[in-house]
C-alpha cells in the first residue's frame, strides 16, 4: 500500500505518516518544507507537483492548507481551493483509489445551531476567508468522486504536541502574560486530539467510507475557560484572564494595525475572538455510525502527553 500525504511535514501530516509507516505502508509526502526523509519539496498549487505525488499512490491524504484566523483571501483561495482542485485532478488521472480530504468544522461558520450535523445549515453571508475556502475546498475534492473514493473529514479544534493555534501559541502568550479570553471564556472549544483524528482517517480508509462529509471531534462540550485553564495548569501557569469581548476586540485591532504597518504577523488578529466565542458543539453521530468512531484519547490524557 502506498500512502501519499500533502503537508507531510506539518502537525497532522507527520502523525498520518507515522501511522502509515507503523502499518508497514510505503509513505511519500509533499510539503513546502520537507523536514524529514520521504517528503518531497513541492506545492499543491503546482499541478505538476500534485501529479508527481499521486503517481503510484493507492491512498492520498490531503492535509495541506492555509490555516489562519484571517488574511488575504487570494492566498486562501489559491491554496485551499486551487490546491485541492489540483490534487483531486491528479488523483483521478493517476488512478488513486481513495482521497481523504481534511476540511474543517469551520465550514459551519461562527454562528451555528448547537449540535449541528453535516446537513448544516451553512453560513450564507460569511466573509472570513478560512470559512469560505474550506467549504469550497470540499467541492473541489468531491468533484473527483466517484472516479476516486473521496472522503471529507471535518475535524474540530485539533490539539496535541505541535499544534500552533491550540497549544504552542496560547502557551507562548500565557508565558508572556498576554493571553486573555473574551466574555469569561464562555465559548465552546470542540477539541480533537490529533491521535483521535488519525484514528478516524484510517477508519475511513479501512472501511472505504466515501462520498460525504464527516464531523470528527472528541465529542465533549468544553468551554474555552475550561480548556485553556487546563492547558495552563498542565504547565503550572495561572489560568487565563478574561475581559469583555468589546475591549479585547479594540485591543486586537490596534495590535493588528501596528504589526501590519511594519509588515509583521501579529500574535493574534481580531478574528481570533470569533473562534473563541463559538456557541455550541458539532454532532459526531455520523462518525460513530459510519466509522465506528470512539475517541480513545481523553482531554486529560491528551494534555498530559504534551509534557512527555
Amino acid at each position: 500500500m502506498r500512502l501519499a500525504i500533502t503537508g507531510a511535514s506539518g502537525f497532522i501530516g507527520r502523525r498520518v505518516a507515522a501511522r502509515g509507516l507503523s502499518r508497514g505502508w510505503d509513505v511519500v509526502g509533499l510539503d513546502l518544507d520537507p523536514a524529514r526523509d520521504g517528503v518531497r519539496r513541492g506545492d499543491v498549487t503546482d499541478a505538476d507537483d500534485a501529479r508527481r505525488l499521486c503517481e503510484g499512490a493507492d491512498v492520498v491524504v490531503h492535509t495541506a492548507a492555509v490555516v489562519r484566523e484571517d488574511g488575504d483571501p487570494r492566498v486562501f483561495e489559491r491554496v485551499n481551493v486551487g490546491g485541492t482542485a489540483n490534487l483531486a485532478d491528479a488523483a483521478r488521472a493517476a488512478g488513486v483509489a481513495q482521497l481523504v480530504h481534511l476540511s474543517s468544522v469551520m465550514v459551519y461558520g461562527f454562528d451555528f445551531p448547537d449540535g449541528v450535523s453535516e446537513e448544516g445549515p451553512y453560513p450564507g453571508l460569511e466573509t472570513n476567508p478560512y470559512v469560505v475556502t474550506k467549504l469550497r475546498s470540499e467541492g473541489a475534492a468531491l468533484r473527483a468522486h466517484p472516479d476516486v473514493r473521496v472522503t471529507v473529514i471535518r475535524p474540530g479544534d485539533v490539539y496535541g504536541r505541535g499544534s500552533v493555534p491550540w497549544v504552542d501559541r496560547p502557551l507562548e502568550l500565557m508565558r508572556q502574560g498576554l493571553f486573555a479570553l473574551p466574555d469569561g471564556g464562555r465559548g465552546i472549544l470542540n477539541h480533537l486530539h490529533v491521535d483521535n483524528l488519525v484514528d478516524a482517517v484510517f477508519a475511513a480508509i479501512d472501511r472505504e467510507v466515501a462520498g460525504f462529509p464527516i464531523n470528527v471531534t472528541d465529542g465533549v462540550r468544553t468551554t474555552c475557560a475550561a480548556y485553556f485553564g487546563a492547558l495552563a495548569g498542565t504547565f503550572d501557569l495561572p489560568p487565563p484572564r478574561t475581559f469583555p469581548g468589546w475591549a479585547l476586540r479594540g485591543a486586537f485591532s490596534a495590535l493588528e494595525k501596528g504589526f501590519d504597518l511594519v509588515g509583521a504577523e501579529p500574535p493574534a488578529r481580531p478574528a481570533a475572538l470569533a473562534y473563541l466565542l463559538r456557541p455550541g458543539v458539532y454532532s459526531i453521530d455520523r462518525a460513530r455510525r459510519t466509522l465506528d468512531y470512539a475517541p480513545r484519547v481523553s482531554l486529560d490524557d491528551g494534555l498530559a502527553s504534551l509534557r512527555g
